[in-house]
């Protein structure tokens, strides 16, 4: 009886952790988009501030890829997926999208890409679906006209929202291509090596795209404008790469571990509420209160799609998945 009150210990003790870790990394993740906001508006291409902070993640996070150089052989199509979809693709259109609409509606947006993978198994890979998975479809289109205000002729910049639902789109792409490994299961490969190299191959595409060399440097060297207050570039830069990337995604992989990937589903919606009130309070970003119910169903709708176990017919996961699959649901969002 001792020893199983111990080991029942140990599994609360851990899955507390778990839970800590889980929402930590959702603040460090909700607060990528208000400090890279200033930085934009100070001067700073979106795609400079992405390559920023892909390049400097990239480099912190290179003993790891080092580390897990196998994958490079083992699984370059998962590698390259990641890196042109889940890193370079998806922070792109967040943040050209935020540059354009509010940081909170941008990553509302983003949200309905577990509604959109569902689209995609039943329309293209033609599997069934849960009635649950399909209610929080459902739910998360509902929200999301609410958020933009459909009944007001969209309320937000038109090639703002298309950008935040490119963004959803990459993740889509990532979530299906990383469905190859679900059923690895011990032969799956390391999360932190994925990022690792995730993080490289996304700063060599963005290094392509965005041109740093035509970056304005010196506006680092300045303050940057966070609602009146002053604050200095490289502040707001060394949140983003340290904080909002690096400490982020380490924290989630571990924590995915610790928790069952529903558990871990519910935690990552806190990201978009944390980048809600933060942009409200740091940036002055104020939603209405149609647009705040509107949040919350679609973060519901989100985690009913994402969570909603499989159709007995199907034999594959259809909206939940393990680590990397759940990793890429919150990280590359923000």
């Amino acid at each position: 009886m001792a020893v199983h009150t111990s080991v029942s210990s140990q599994g609360n003790r851990g899955k507390g952790i778990g839970l800590g870790l889980a929402v930590g990394s959702a603040i460090a993740f909700g607060g990528s988009g208000v400090a890279a906001k200033p930085l934009i508006e100070a001067g700073l291409d979106p795609l400079h501030v992405v390559w920023l902070r892909v390049t400097g993640a990239a480099l912190v996070m290179l003993p790891l890829a080092v580390r897990h150089r196998a994958l490079l052989r083992t699984r370059p199509a998962l590698l390259a997926g990641f890196g042109l979809l889940g890193v370079a693709g998806v922070q792109a259109f967040y943040f050209a999208s935020i540059s354009r609409i509010p940081v909170g509606v941008a990553l509302l947006v983003e949200y309905l890409a577990p509604a959109l993978v569902l689209g995609w198994v039943r329309f293209v890979q033609r599997r069934p679906v849960t009635r649950a998975a399909a209610l929080g479809v459902v739910l998360a289109v509902g929200g999301l006209a609410c958020v933009v205000e459909v009944w007001s002729g969209l309320s937000f910049d038109a090639v703002g929202l298309l950008l935040a639902l490119a963004a959803a789109c990459c993740q889509v792409g990532y979530f299906v291509l990383s469905d190859q490994g679900s059923a690895l299961g011990d032969d799956a490969p390391d999360p932190l090596g994925v990022i690792a190299y995730g993080l490289l191959v996304g700063a060599v595409v963005l290094t392509v795209v965005a041109r740093p060399w035509g970056m304005d440097w010196a506006v680092l060297a300045h303050t940057a404008a966070m609602n009146g207050a002053d604050v200095p570039a490289w502040l707001l830069l060394a949140w983003i790469v340290l904080i909002a990337t690096v400490v982020a995604y380490v924290t989630g992989v571990v924590s995915v571990r610790r928790l069952s990937p529903q558990v871990a589903g519910v935690v990552a919606c806190l990201e978009a509420v944390i980048a809600t009130v933060l942009a409200w309070v740091l940036l002055g970003e104020h939603l209405s209160a149609p647009q705040i119910v509107g949040g919350a169903v679609v973060l519901l709708g989100a985690f009913i799609a994402q969570s909603s176990a499989p159709a007995k017919s199907s034999p594959e996961p259809v909206a939940a998945g393990g680590p990397e699959r759940e990793l890429s649901a919150r990280g590359t969002a923000a």
